[in-house]
């Protein structure tokens, strides 16, 4: 059975992945056919049979539109097209699907309501560079409201399927399902667009698999050389547990907490670690902080440590393997200072909250000394100080996190319901499991004790980063609703099983 591969690519890609397949000797009139049927397929596995109104636009998206229709009145459909834009000028293919339509057809007049019990948006893909306007933001608004469902082809019309917005000029509105073809876009993983996409459907058009590796080999001014962007499906696994190992072996991460009152978000980044599968776990507090600590763990070591000698003695044993700096740490000179003791020792280090607030206006000394085993862990906030500007300029959050790990030098994690993990080389995995439920004090403690100890063990940064994300999604659907940050460490033998 065909699935569609993790592969996320942009509207150029896509393109360029069309041209190749009709250049290979697959018609385009053949994936056309292909596209309106597997639409229609997916219409009639989820309604029965009622009026359908088709929205054809002046582009291919509107010759797919075209396709649906046909075949829905094959099986028995009532179906209307409503023409929208100047049809005398379609392009060859579309103009050939529109000839081999024989049923009812009308013009869209602002003037007139358009009627339907489900309605086909065929009107514009996902290349789209203008807004609706007001009086397709008004059709689609009246559509919306009628509570008739509404499938689009590709990408709801609107939508800038690379940006994953509205475009200026349009009014939101949403799909109940979006069949899109070979693989997804952007928009369809990002959010605010994934949130008016409704049910995602990757069809099979008849495309072959290797066409996605053909673009690797392309060099033009329009597609540079691909850096890889994929859905964070299925994480690489740590390495199986050799009997033969012992818990040094395992690795030894080292969790800094905060102050006296601020010791929980490194007891819960601790947690995470030992979970994760590090051998061992230690966290490091001032004298007013370790003894908070000695009485509430236990499995997990407890050390003091006075001023930054002591800590960088800490680190100066060769059997630590990780460091997690950040978590309730405090925005200051201490934290900047631990963060530059790790980095100097050339520790493995995760790197969250506090340790990265803490260099805002001073990025450059942090970068100056991070490599490619650091991992930083922003939400938009700590983002926006690290890299100012970036996301606001930037045409989605992947080019963003790209640009920022190529800035840093480290992989960057940016946190969010589409959480983006990004090396200096380019490559970029978008997380898509987590639930809403994870928006909650501590969760991102726990993502970075996760990651924490993967690292430990002796993974890559890149590959911890993005099976830190996929684990704590995974934990977050186990724990369902009301799930607070103390539950996910439990959970995540489960999840790492699953």
């Amino acid at each position: 059975m065909w699935s569609p591969g993790p592969e996320i690519l942009t509207v150029a890609e896509m393109n360029e992945i069309d041209r190749l397949a009709v250049s290979s000797g697959i018609s385009n009139l053949s994936l056309m056919e292909n596209a309106g049927r597997q639409v229609a397929n997916e219409i009639c596995k989820r309604w029965s049979l009622r009026k359908a109104t088709v929205l054809c636009g002046p582009g291919n998206n509107g010759g797919d539109g075209y396709v649906v229709a046909r075949h829905l009145q094959a099986r028995g459909w009532p179906v209307q097209v409503v023409t929208i834009g100047d049809h005398a000028a379609l392009k060859p293919d579309s103009a050939q699907m529109a000839k081999r339509w024989s049923g009812g057809t009308s013009v869209f007049n602002p003037e007139k309501p358009v009627h339907g019990d489900i309605f086909v948006d065929a009107v514009f893909g996902a290349g789209l560079s203008r807004g609706l306007g007001a009086d397709l933001s008004q059709l689609f608004e009246d559509i919306e409201v009628s509570d008739a469902p509404v499938v689009a082809v590709d990408i709801p019309s609107g939508i800038d399927g690379d940006r994953a917005k509205f475009l200026e000029g349009s009014q939101p509105w949403s799909a109940d399902l979006c069949v899109t073809f070979f693989r997804r876009k952007p928009a369809h993983l990002l959010y605010p667009a994934r949130q008016h996409c409704g049910e995602i459907v990757c069809a099979d058009i008849g495309i072959p698999v290797g066409m996605v590796y053909a673009l690797t080999d392309v060099h033009s001014n329009e597609l540079p050389r691909r850096m890889r962007c994929d859905e964070n499906t299925w994480p690489i696994p740590a390495d199986d547990l050799n009997p033969a190992r012992h818990k040094y072996q395992r690795g030894h991460c080292v969790v800094v907490s905060g102050p006296a009152l601020m010791t929980g978000a490194a007891r819960l980044a601790a947690h995470a670690a030992l979970r994760a599968g590090a051998g061992l776990v230690t966290v490091v507090g001032d004298g007013g902080a370790a003894p908070i600590l000695a009485r509430s763990l236990t499995a997990i070591m407890v050390r003091e440590i006075a001023d930054g000698l002591s800590f960088k003695r800490v680190l100066e044993d060769e059997r630590v393997t990780c460091v997690v700096v950040g978590p309730g740490n405090g925005v200051g000179p201490a934290t900047v200072s631990n963060v530059l003791t790790a980095l100097t020792l050339r520790k493995n280090v995760v790197l969250d909250a506090d340790a990265l607030t803490s260099f805002g206006g001073a990025r450059e000394k942090l970068f100056s000394v991070l490599h490619k085993n650091s991992v930083l862990t922003p939400h938009e906030g700590e983002f926006e100080r690290l890299f100012p500007g970036l996301l606001q300029k930037s045409a989605n959050r992947i080019e963003a996190a790209r640009v920022a790990a190529q800035l840093s030098g480290a992989v960057v994690l940016l946190k969010g319901a589409d959480t983006v993990v990004a090396n200096p080389q380019g490559q970029a995995v978008v997380n898509t499991n987590a639930p809403a439920d994870l928006a909650t004090a501590g969760s991102g403690d726990v993502l970075a004790g996760i990651i924490g100890g993967l690292i430990a063990q002796g993974m890559q940064a890149f590959e911890a980063a993005v099976a830190g994300a996929y684990y704590h999604g995974a934990c977050g659907r186990l724990a369902g609703r009301g799930l607070t940050a103390e539950d996910l460490p439990k959970l995540l033998p489960y999840a790492m099983q699953d």
